[in-house]
């Protein structure tokens, strides 16, 4: 298991929560999180798959623009974003 892929593994729960839950909280005035949380689910798939996740992180990035954490968040939202960030640091490192 890559060290990405256990990371994922590891934060599963979390980030499966979070993601639903920043769509809920926050998509009204961010709609970008309902790609992200689709973005997530296929980067997990993809991951239990075994194939290479760097053009998953590359959209995810693209999505969330470098990870950029908006002024108006909660904490959910952006340790969501900081948890999605340490996995992307992670698979550029492996």
């Amino acid at each position: 298991m890559t060290t990405v892929k256990a990371y994922l593994a590891t934060h599963y729960d979390k980030l499966d929560f979070y993601t639903h839950a920043i769509t809920n909280a926050h998509g009204q005035n961010h709609p970008e999180v309902f790609t992200v949380r689709d973005q997530y689910v296929q980067l997990r798939a993809d991951a239990s798959a075994g194939h290479r996740l760097d053009h998953n992180f590359a959209k995810l990035r693209q999505t969330t623009h470098d990870y950029a954490i908006p002024d108006d968040v909660c904490p959910v939202f952006e340790a969501t974003y900081h948890m999605l960030a340490q996995a992307d640091k992670l698979n550029a490192s492996a």
